[in-house]
């Protein structure tokens, strides 16, 4: 498995976390950013990682900034995507088994460390169930 991550400076600690857990369970890491705490504008980081899971480079990706709405927001602009903004295990099961979700938006102000690793394992090891849910995810995009 791959995935793609990126994130603001509100999130950058956590993301280092979340590399270095995916990393521990073999999991290939692509780092879109950013790279330290210097403020940055999260499009710029989060349209590179929703463009590569869009054009079928990862299959998922992760996200994060201090809220989780920007990112969430931006990386919905782009087709093929279909990002999930989640703050606990519950929502981010959900948001794969019903809405088939691609990417996972982590509001890094908000949560803690355990619950985005829990968050994080219950998005990549959580299937589609496909149909009724299937109909619905088929009419989101334009």
């Amino acid at each position: 498995m791959k995935i793609a991550i990126g994130s603001d400076h509100a999130g950058f600690e956590l993301k280092e976390k979340i590399q270095q857990y995916l990393k521990s369970k073999k999991i290939e890491v692509a780092d879109y950013g950013c790279h330290d705490m210097n403020s940055v504008d999260y499009p710029d980081v989060i349209h590179p990682v929703a463009s590569e899971v869009s054009n079928g480079s990862f299959p998922l990706g992760i996200i994060l900034c201090g809220s989780g709405n920007g990112a969430a927001m931006t990386a919905n602009k782009h087709k093929n995507v279909r990002c999930a903004l989640c703050w606990n295990t519950e929502l981010a099961e959900l948001s794969r088994k019903h809405n088939n979700a691609n990417i996972l938006s982590i509001p890094a102000r908000f949560v803690s460390e355990n619950i985005a690793m829990n968050m994080i394992d219950a998005f990549l090891f959580t299937e589609f169930e496909g149909g009724r849910h299937q109909n619905r995810v088929n009419k989101i995009e334009l």
